[in-house]
């Protein structure tokens, strides 16, 4: 099947190959959203499981990104739903010292059907840049992204820094990426992490909305 090749081609980091195969599946009639979840996110998520694992080292994860950024540029035009006012707003970025996108990649693609408003900071991002969005764009949720264990800490230092200015209050933070886990989100204050981009996307079609009212309640 189409999406076992776009899988086995993302994990021998073959871009070029993928970026056809992408192609070939949506000429079969499969849709963009079936193309993301069954193969290029399907693909890209083990790798992330081999890394975390340590059966894989970083510039593999490297070239299976670069694979999947192939396949998700042809079909990025056809997932992005039209943005609404009154959808939420998100912004997201990878910390200061991480120069990887691979989580940031994957929920970026995941947000776009739903309309929300998306402000990519891209990576390498510090605390103060964060916080610099956060004031001027008021998102409804931040979603934080670290690949490296030596960055993982840098998310505590964006929310302590939303904190001093002020701008913790009122936006949902989301912390993600291989090393994260459920005690290291609540021992650095942030509200959610998942495992998968799967559990985001559940995430984001259940609760958004609810985010937004309380929001709206609140202030």
């Amino acid at each position: 099947m189409i999406f076992d090749d776009i899988i086995h081609s993302i994990a021998e980091g073959e871009s070029e190959e993928t970026l056809e195969l992408t192609k070939q599946a949506l000429a079969q009639g499969y849709s963009a959203t079936s193309i993301l979840e069954k193969g290029l996110i399907t693909g890209i998520n083990i790798i992330a499981e081999k890394y975390r694992t340590e059966k894989v080292n970083v510039p593999e994860v490297l070239m299976a990104t670069h694979s999947m950024h192939a396949g998700l540029s042809v079909i990025e035009p056809l997932l992005t739903a039209p943005t609404k006012k009154g959808l939420g707003k998100i912004i997201l970025g990878t910390v200061a010292g991480d120069l990887h996108d691979i989580g940031l990649s994957i929920v970026k693609a995941m947000a776009m059907t739903t309309g929300a408003k998306l402000i990519d900071l891209g990576v390498n991002v510090s605390p103060k840049k964060f916080a610099r969005a956060v004031r001027k764009e008021k998102p409804d949720i931040l979603m934080i992204s670290a690949l490296l264990t030596t960055t993982m800490s840098v998310m505590k230092d964006v929310i302590v820094e939303l904190e001093a200015q002020g701008l913790r209050n009122g936006v949902k933070i989301i912390v993600g990426g291989a090393p994260i886990t459920d005690a290291f989100a609540k021992e650095i204050g942030a509200d959610y992490t998942f495992e998968d981009a799967f559990q985001f996307r559940d995430f984001l079609k259940e609760n958004l909305n609810k985010l937004l009212a309380s929001k709206r309640i609140s202030s």
